[in-house]
C-alpha cells in the first residue's frame, strides 16, 4: 500500500518559519531536525488542509508492556506530510496510557517530543485511564498534567489557554484563510469547566470550532452510533446551544460510528466515535485524516495506520488494519462551509465593483440589472442601459399570456460577479410563458458578424427544478433570426443564426451559423449543477470556437473552424432562443449580467469576475 492520501492536496506547507532556526541536531522518529519537508509553517489562505485524530493509545502504553512503536511511526508520517497535505493541527482524543502513571506516561511524553521539536501543533486530553476515572477536572495534580499539562503546551504556535485547572485546553490555528477553534476538554468537564469553554467561545464568536473530548458517542455491537448518558449531558449543556461548534471527535467507546445531530440553532453538528484499540497490536497507532476542502465543501475521511501501511511485508491480519475502508472509517462529509457558519461569521458582501473596469478594450454591449427591488416585476417595455455607452441597449418583452412575474428583480447574484443583483426569468414550454430581454431597434451590434472573433458571456443559476422536462433548450444569449435569412442551408436553416442555450439536461451549447460554412458551428458543455452560480462563455479567437464554464475551457469543441457569425438581420436576446425568426423559449433561472466582446477591438481576451 502507499503513503498517498485519498486527494492529491494541490497546496500546503510544513511548520516552522522561515526564520526560525533548524540545526543538524539529532533525529527524532527518524526524522532529522533540518528536515526542509517539516521547515515551514502550514498554509493558512489555501482551501486545503488537513487535521490529524489520534484516538486511544493506551495498550501500547501499559506499565512495561508497551510499543512505542506504531505511535512512533504515525507522528512521523503526520511530520513527513505536513507539506504535502497542509497538515495544520493534531488532536488526540484521550487514554494516551493504560493505568495513567508516571512511568507510562515518560513513554508516550518521549513519542511526542517529536512535535515539541518541530513546534508542530497539538492537543491532548485526559481520559478516564490517564486519570482517576471517578473524578472531574477539579482532581488536582495527576502524571497526566505532569506529562502534558498547559506548562507544555505553551510552546505549541496553536496554544492560546487552559481552564485554571489545566485539564481543558483551548487552540487556535489558521486555515482556508480564517482561524478555526480546537477545545480539547477533559474526561469529566466540571460545571467550571463548561463555564470556561463557553466563555472561550463567547470570546471568539467568529470562529467555527471543533469538540475533542473522551466520551460523548457511544456506539452499539452493529455500530449504530448514539450518545452517551454523559454523552448527552455535554449537548445538553453545552453542544447543542454553541452554534459555532460543527464537529466533535471522541473516543473511549467502540466500534467507531458517526452521526449528525441538529443543534438549537436549527444546523448539523457531526459526531465521531473514533477508536481502535479492540483492533490488532492495540490500535496498530491508528490516525484519522480529516482532510478539509473549504472551496469544494467536502471533509474527506481516511483512517489508517502508518506503521503498517509503510511496510512491505504484511500478514493477513496486518493487511486487515492497515487501512480501514468501512463507512465510518472512510467516508466524506458535504458542508457548505459558508451557509453553515453564517449564522456566527457572515461572509461580508463585497461591494459592487465600478462600471469603467469591466469595459475592457472590444466591449460593445455590457448589461447590468441592478435599481430594482427584489421580487418586483421588470416593468413592460423597461430599458435596460448599454453600460458601453453604444447605444445597445435592451427592453423587456413579454411572452403573449404570460404575466408581468415573468420577469423580476432579485437581489442574488454571483459572488464572483462586479455587479450585486441579477434578474429571475420564469420561462416554460408547453404550454409557453416567460419574458425576456431584446436589443432595441437601433442597436449598432444588431448588424455586427464578429469576423476578427468574439466573447459572449453572463452569469447564470439554474433553478433545483430545471431538469422537470418543461424548460429544455431556453435561451441564455441568441440572434433573432434564423440560418436561412442569413442565407444559409445546411443543417436546419430555421435555427438561429446564434443560440447560447441549456438542454433538457442542463448543458450549455453554442450553436451558430458562421461566415465561412454553410451549416451548424456547435460547442457543447458537460451537465451543469443546478443552484449555483456560473460563469459562462463563448470565446472565438477568430478560427474557433472555445467554451467555458468558470474560466475553465470545454471539450466538445468544433472539429472546422468558425468564423464570425451570419448575420440575419434581427436584433439580439438576453433570455430567450429563436427558431424559424420567432422568440421560441423563454430561459427559466437567474441571470447575473451580460458583456459582448468584438475581438476586432480587443488586444487580448478578458472574462469577467477572473
Amino acid at each position: 500500500m502507499t503513503d498517498s492520501s485519498r486527494r492529491n492536496f494541490l497546496r500546503g506547507a510544513g511548520i516552522l518559519g522561515a526564520g526560525a532556526a533548524v540545526s543538524a541536531l539529532p533525529g527524532l522518529n527518524g526524522i532529522a531536525a533540518a528536515d526542509p519537508s517539516v521547515a515551514r509553517r502550514p498554509d493558512g489562505d489555501s482551501p486545503r488542509f488537513t487535521i490529524a485524530v489520534m484516538p486511544d493509545t493506551q495498550y501500547l502504553f501499559d506499565e512495561d508492556r508497551g510499543d512505542s512503536t506504531p505511535v512512533d511511526a504515525s507522528l512521523s508520517y503526520v511530520l513527513r506530510h505536513a507539506h504535502d497535505d497542509n497538515v495544520v493541527f493534531l488532536a488526540h482524543l484521550g487514554d494516551l496510557t493504560q493505568n495513567g502513571q508516571a512511568r507510562e506516561f515518560a513513554g508516550i511524553s518521549r513519542s511526542f517530543q517529536v512535535l515539541d521539536r518541530f513546534r508542530f501543533p497539538y492537543s491532548t486530553l485526559a481520559g478516564n485511564h490517564d486519570i482517576n476515572g471517578s473524578t472531574d477536572d477539579q482532581r488536582g495534580r495527576t502524571p497526566y498534567l505532569e506529562a502534558f499539562g498547559p506548562q507544555r503546551q505553551r510552546n505549541s504556535p496553536t496554544f492560546r489557554g487552559s481552564s485554571k485547572d489545566g485539564y481543558n485546553t483551548y487552540h487556535v490555528f489558521r486555515a482556508a484563510g480564517r482561524e478555526w477553534l480546537v477545545l480539547a476538554m477533559d474526561w469529566r468537564p466540571s460545571a467550571g469547566g463548561f463555564a470556561w469553554a463557553k466563555q472561550v467561545l463567547a470570546q471568539h464568536p467568529r470562529m467555527p470550532a471543533i469538540l475533542t473530548i473522551h466520551e460523548l458517542v457511544n456506539s452499539d455491537e452493529q455500530g449504530k452510533a448514539f450518545l452517551s448518558d454523559f454523552g448527552q449531558q455535554v449537548w445538553d449543556e453545552f453542544v447543542n446551544e454553541s452554534d459555532q461548534i460543527f464537529l466533535t471527535l471522541n473516543g473511549h467507546y467502540w466500534p467507531p460510528s458517526r452521526l449528525v445531530k441538529r443543534n438549537a440553532a436549527g444546523h448539523d453538528v457531526h459526531l465521531h466515535l473514533t477508536n481502535y484499540q479492540d483492533r490488532y497490536y492495540g490500535g496498530s497507532g491508528m490516525i484519522r485524516l480529516y482532510q478539509f476542502d473549504v472551496a469544494r465543501g467536502v471533509i474527506d475521511v481516511r483512517t489508517f495506520s502508518p506503521w503498517l501501511d509503510g511496510r512491505r511485508d504484511l500478514t493477513e491480519l496486518e493487511r486487515i488494519e492497515a487501512e480501514r475502508s468501512t463507512d465510518v472509517d472512510y467516508f466524506s462529509i458535504d458542508i457548505d462551509f459558508d451557509k453553515r457558519f453564517a449564522g456566527f461569521a457572515p461572509v461580508p458582501v463585497p461591494p459592487a465593483r465600478p462600471v469603467k473596469p469591466q469595459l475592457v478594450p472590444g466591449t460593445v454591449a455590457y448589461w447590468r440589472f441592478e435599481g430594482g427591488r427584489a421580487g418586483v416585476p421588470v416593468p413592460d417595455n423597461a430599458v435596460i442601459k448599454d453600460l458601453t455607452g453604444r447605444g445597445n441597449d435592451l427592453r423587456r418583452m413579454t411572452v403573449p399570456g404570460s404575466g408581468p412575474t415573468a420577469l423580476t428583480y432579485s437581489a442574488d447574484f454571483a459572488p464572483r460577479q462586479p455587479s450585486r443583483a441579477s434578474l429571475r426569468f420564469d420561462g416554460a414550454r408547453n404550454p409557453g410563458r416567460g419574458a425576456y430581454l431584446q436589443t432595441v431597434d437601433s442597436a449598432p451590434m444588431n448588424s455586427l458578424t464578429f469576423q476578427r472573433g468574439y466573447t459572449v458571456e453572463a452569469f447564470v443559476r439554474l433553478p433545483e427544478d430545471f431538469r422537470d422536462g418543461t424548460h429544455g433548450w431556453c435561451g441564455i444569449f441568441a440572434r433573432l433570426g434564423n440560418g436561412g435569412a442569413a442565407g444559409k442551408s445546411g443543417d436546419d436553416p430555421n435555427e438561429s443564426a446564434a443560440t447560447f442555450s441549456v438542454s433538457d439536461g442542463a448543458e450549455l451549447q453554442w450553436a451558430v451559423f458562421p461566415l465561412n460554412q454553410n451549416g451548424i458551428s456547435t460547442n457543447w458543455g458537460h451537465e451543469l449543477p443546478l443552484a449555483k452560480w456560473w460563469h459562462v462563455a463563448v470565446v472565438n479567437d477568430g478560427w474557433r470556437s472555445t467554451l467555458y464554464v468558470d474560466g475553465c475551457p470545454l471539450l466538445r469543441n468544433p472539429k472546422t473552424p468558425a468564423i464570425g457569425l451570419a448575420n440575419p438581420g434581427g436584433g439580439w436576446l438576453v433570455g430567450a432562443s429563436s427558431y424559424r425568426g420567432k422568440v421560441e423559449r423563454s430561459f427559466y433561472g437567474e441571470i447575473g449580467e451580460a458583456r459582448v466582446v468584438d475581438r476586432a477591438l480587443a488586444p487580448r481576451e478578458f472574462l469577467l469576475g477572473g
